[in-house]
């Protein structure tokens, strides 16, 4: 519909006169009446076993993968350039390797900071390897800050259902939340998910990134510029 008023009119109108601003959407997940079910299981779970501290003590965990294109946002990275041409000699043009090279990583993170980083590899985790690799560093660090009194929080992963992972979990660890109460598709009850892991991308300097071996040291020495209020802000919230 035109209505015969000019962009700038248009804006003036919404952020002057109407005191508006502008927010991007937000990307959720789509659930199936069934996830919606389990999520409402899981609230009502949690509300009835455990107090506030209590949620306080919980150590979220996941993995990602990381390549060295990094994660590109064409909404937010613009180049203010003449025209076209005058942008692309200005860096306009970002190019992506068909198969780059990748690296997948676990962290966690509670109410006290997040673990040391586990670089893991380019496959998929399995069971010794999450055995071996991951449960020792947050054995190691979650008793250290919070003591026998804390929540293992993992997904629901085929790895992490492993027999031999199961009993590791009931030998040495004090809580868990396991597949039956944890609902699938559920990246926004994760504080890595819908904030941490963002906070850690924004601090690698891609630039430097030409090949996985340098991948891997920028995540190395990236995940300690992760602001602790970030996190703190995520797991408490």
């Amino acid at each position: 519909m035109e209505l015969g008023i000019s962009a700038a009119s248009v804006r003036r109108i919404l952020k002057v006169d109407l005191e508006l601003k502008p927010y991007k959407k937000v990307i959720e997940p789509s659930f199936s009446d069934d996830q919606k079910i389990k999520r409402e299981k899981f609230a009502n779970w949690v509300r009835n076993n455990f107090r506030k501290e209590e949620t306080m003590r919980i150590l979220f965990s996941d993995e990602k993968f990381f390549d060295i294109d990094d994660v590109y946002n064409s909404q937010n990275d613009r180049v203010w350039a003449v025209d076209r041409a005058d942008a692309d000699e200005k860096g306009g043009i970002q190019q992506r390797r068909k198969f780059p090279q990748k690296v997948m990583v676990w962290l966690s993170a509670c109410s006290k900071g997040v673990t040391p980083l586990v670089i893991l590899d380019d496959r998929t985790v399995d069971h010794a390897c999450y055995i071996k690799k991951v449960l020792p560093v947050a054995l190691k660090y979650v008793n250290k800050v919070f003591g026998d009194d804390w929540i293992f929080q993992q997904g629901g992963a085929m790895p992490h259902q492993h027999h031999l992972i199961q009993k590791r979990r009931q030998d040495n660890f004090p809580s868990f939340i396991n597949k039956d109460h944890w609902p699938p598709n559920s990246p926004d009850l994760n504080p890595l998910n819908y904030s941490i892991w963002d906070e850690f991308v924004n601090v690698i300097d891609w630039n430097k990134v030409k090949s996985q071996a340098i991948l891997i040291q920028q995540l190395k020495s990236s995940v300690k510029k992760i602001r602790e209020s970030v996190v703190v802000e995520s797991c408490t919230s």
